[in-house]
């Protein structure tokens, strides 16, 4: 690992998994991608505390990868003085079979995420990486929130929050993610345009971009063909976009989204904000189904996130990808700021994250 100024190696940075949904994929893919990580030699320094089920992971690490070592902290205020790489904070065990929407396992997922979160906001871990969660389960266990999303938000007291998907070249954040395109078409606002693109700009420094370019969507075909196919985009987001350039903001648009991400994937651009959800995950998704990562700005603590779902279809019999975790994992760090035995690629959406 890269030393520090006295030559002794850098302290770790410590962060946390949630495990998602008991009786997903989350389990498989966070077991998985630490198995990865430890035999990875150029691993940034990072301990890492997972918040889960811990028969139920420990099930999964003997079947899957024997050879991960790790400890179990009986409660969290005992992990930070294992000596193990990695340490599993018990939860609520669920005792049901896998690939099953269950109340008692959206419950279980939501109280994952409600220690880990605790922790980060006492200053306790450096960030969090989330694995999948059911949003019927979660509505099940009596959770309003629709998503990790807001969850975060409720959870940290955020005032706003966007969605981030890194992967395949491209950043992208959203203005609206999960609500209806009826719904998402009222959230195209000049505040809210304006408030993801703060948080893009705000966000984009910690990837090494020194020099931010951000490209705005417009929404209509063609940006709406002057009143032809919609007026969005001359109502609403050209006056916000020019409002910010005449600020100073690095920001340009609308750009027609059937070009914009081709433009940003060649460096043009550094991040685009998307204007609904499909319009920016279908993207990221086409390039990096597998490696793509789910980046929450806004909030106060760092968190990223797989961009796949439970899996409930395969979960159990062993074939869950683990990449999207690693890669979740690989950013945290990176926005932690934890030692690295080689400088990853930054700068320009092609990097590394």
């Amino acid at each position: 690992m890269t030393g520090g100024s006295n030559g002794r190696p850098a302290a770790a940075v410590h962060l946390g998994i949630t495990m998602g949904d008991p009786l997903g994929i989350g389990p498989e893919v966070v077991v998985k991608a630490l198995a990865a990580w430890a035999a990875d030699p150029d691993r940034p320094a990072v301990r890492w505390v997972v918040f889960g089920d811990a028969p139920r992971l420990e099930a999964v690490r003997a079947r899957l990868a024997p050879a991960l070592a790790w400890g179990v902290a009986e409660d969290e205020a005992a992990w930070a003085d294992r000596p193990e790489p990695v340490v599993v904070v018990p939860g609520p065990a669920v005792d049901e079979p896998w690939g099953r929407i269950s109340a008692a396992a959206g419950r279980a997922a939501y109280a994952y995420i409600q220690a880990a979160v605790a922790a980060a906001l006492a200053g306790r871990l450096a960030g969090v990486v989330t694995a999948p969660i059911h949003k019927e389960a979660i509505h099940l266990a009596g959770v309003s929130e629709p998503g990790h999303t807001e969850i975060l938000q409720q959870l940290t007291g955020a005032r706003a929050v966007a969605m981030m998907l890194v992967g395949g070249g491209l950043r992208v954040a959203h203005v609206s993610t999960h609500v209806s395109l009826a719904d998402a078409l009222a959230r195209v606002t000049p505040e809210r345009i304006r408030a993801v693109t703060r948080m893009t700009l705000d966000a984009l420094p910690r990837f090494g971009v020194t020099a931010p370019r951000v490209a705005v969507a417009g929404l209509n075909p063609h940006n709406g063909e002057h009143g032809l196919f919609g007026d969005t985009e001359d109502r609403v987001i050209r006056p916000a976009v020019e409002a910010m350039r005449a600020e100073g903001w690095p920001v340009v648009g609308p750009v027609p989204a059937d070009t914009v991400f081709v433009r940003a994937r060649a460096g043009e651009f550094d991040a685009v904000v998307a204007q609904y959800h499909d319009q920016g995950h279908i993207p990221v998704k086409l390039l990096a189904f597998d490696e793509a990562v789910n980046l929450t700005l806004g909030l106060p603590i760092i968190r990223t996130s797989v961009d796949h779902g439970t899996g409930f279809d395969i979960a159990g019999t062993g074939v869950a990808r683990a990449e999207s975790m690693l890669a979740a994992m690989r950013v945290a760090a990176r926005l932690a700021g934890a030692p690295e035995p080689g400088r990853m690629e930054a700068g320009r959406p092609g990097g590394a994250v």
